[in-house]
């Protein structure tokens, strides 16, 4: 399966505590922090609901 990187670019602050919450399952605590994991549909679902703070890429 391919890995995509996320990159928390948004502070999380004054945003609804499920979105906080996404992030944190995600293992995105800072601000730039970034986590490689696998393009799982549970994780892209997850990517979709916080896709305003976060940026996506693929890895080759």
């Amino acid at each position: 399966m391919k890995k995509i990187r996320i990159t928390l670019v948004k502070s999380p602050i004054d945003r609804p505590e499920r979105q906080k919450l996404t992030l944190q399952a995600l293992g995105l605590n800072k601000t730039n922090a970034s986590k490689e994991v696998e393009a799982t549909p549970q994780v892209l679902g997850m990517v979709n609901k916080v896709k305003h703070m976060v940026k996506v890429e693929d890895v080759k």
